[in-house]
């Protein structure tokens, strides 16, 4: 965990906020920019807005975030309060959308924050919020902006991965992990960036020209079919918004992934880390599925906050994404669990229950009935979980019934 880079850690981060502003999002000269930003990553919100304003930003604004507040009203507000929401938040995220400008969220928190508090609580919260906060979503899922997430070491999370130091030195040792995982490190980030993100877009299109009509996963105890959407495409690597802007949702990314068939899914599926969801920690998924449909869950811990995920609606029964990741990614050999799933999804093939990018089905961007009729799913969730191990063992299943080995113990072998 020694930090051999001869960089100083101010010239790591300025990389790090380069990288986001650069590679991230593309921000194009007259853009405006967004940061969504927890209170104690200021410093890197910061870095941000100057990196944006080097590159040409219109105008850069900050909407902070601060986790006590949120715990003090789980912890303190009356019931039947749960469903009122601060709207200007969202509303500042349509603005620069709407506006042709880019939205940047460092998502970083307190993984157990909510470790306690009643699900119902959480559940109607997060309901309403994701209801007020669709149109936003739409444009995210269908790349009408350019849009990233990135993450940044607090305190309490930092702990949880390691816990036998200081708090000051966890926090050191998180900032060292992610300069990695990110290529900040790096005297020449971007370039080292631009090699990565070729390979991805080649894997990506592989699997985008063999059309297979399922994806089969076997091991640690997973049986599952996967069934794809008609006329899937494979993501990986960067998108482009309509007006042409390249950009990179996720840094780190190591994934490529597609949109399941909302009624293809069979089979059993397990959980090979927990999931951070919500303040919340679950772990131990076991979820078993029929004609696409979840008709049995459970979890060793979180139980009651996966099931009313599960229940949010008719969409968040089936799947909307299904993402391969070779054991060998960075982030997994780092052998760290960081509590965050923008990092922990890049460790591990997984899935997710709600909404299909509409950008993964041909046609799907363009025509809502086309993205039905092909097998998108939709719903006002999208969460991530990780199903991928060193055991895990990935079929394709071309559409005349043949198999093809995709990924043996964890790694691609197409």
């Amino acid at each position: 965990m020694t930090n051999t880079s001869p960089l100083t850690f101010e010239q790591k981060l300025q990389n790090y906020a380069d990288l986001a502003v650069q590679v991230g999002l593309g921000l194009r000269a007259g853009q405006r920019l967004l940061v969504q930003s927890p209170v104690e990553a200021a410093a890197l919100a910061r870095a941000i807005v100057r990196s944006a304003y080097a590159a040409g930003a219109s105008f850069a604004d900050v909407r902070w975030d601060d986790d006590d507040v949120q715990k003090a009203r789980f912890e303190l507000a009356p019931d039947g309060s749960f469903e009122t929401i601060s709207q200007w938040r969202v509303d500042a995220e349509l603005e620069a959308a709407n506006a042709g400008g880019a939205v940047l969220a460092i998502r970083a928190g307190d993984p157990g924050l909510h470790a306690g508090a009643d699900p119902h609580r959480l559940a109607a919260h997060q309901r309403a919020l994701a209801t007020y906060r669709r149109p936003y979503s739409h444009q995210v899922m269908t790349n009408a902006l350019n849009w990233n997430l990135i993450t940044s070491p607090l305190p309490a999370s930092a702990k949880l991965i390691f816990p036998d130091v200081s708090d000051e030195e966890a926090v050191q040792l998180y900032w060292d992990a992610i300069f990695r995982a990110t290529r900040a490190d790096q005297s020449d980030p971007v370039a080292a960036w631009k090699t990565h993100l070729g390979k991805l877009h080649a894997r990506k299109k592989i699997l985008t020209g063999k059309q297979y009509a399922s994806v089969h996963f076997k091991g640690g105890g997973t049986d599952l079919t996967v069934g794809l959407a008609d006329q899937h495409l494979w993501g990986g690597g960067t998108s482009f918004t309509p007006s042409g802007i390249e950009f990179t949702a996720n840094i780190p990314t190591e994934e490529v992934w597609t949109a399941p068939h909302r009624e293809r899914t069979e089979g059993t599926v397990v959980s090979t880390k927990p999931l951070s969801y919500n303040g919340v920690l679950i772990s131990g998924i076991r979820i078993r599925f029929e004609a696409g449909r979840i008709v049995e869950a459970s979890a060793e811990t979180g139980q009651d906050v996966l099931r009313s995920l599960i229940d949010t609606d008719e969409g968040s029964h089936r799947l909307g994404e299904v993402a391969l990741v070779p054991h060998s990614s960075p982030i997994s050999q780092s052998g760290l669990f960081f509590f965050n799933t923008l990092y922990d999804e890049n460790a591990a093939s997984h899935i997710a229950i709600g909404a299909a990018y509409r950008f993964n089905i041909g046609g799907g961007v363009e025509s809502p009935e086309v993205f039905r009729e092909r097998g998108g799913n939709d719903s006002l969730v999208h969460v991530d979980w990780m199903i991928g191990s060193p055991e895990m063992n990935v079929d394709g299943v071309t559409q005349s019934g043949e198999r093809e080995a995709v990924m043996r113990n964890g790694e691609f072998v197409i």
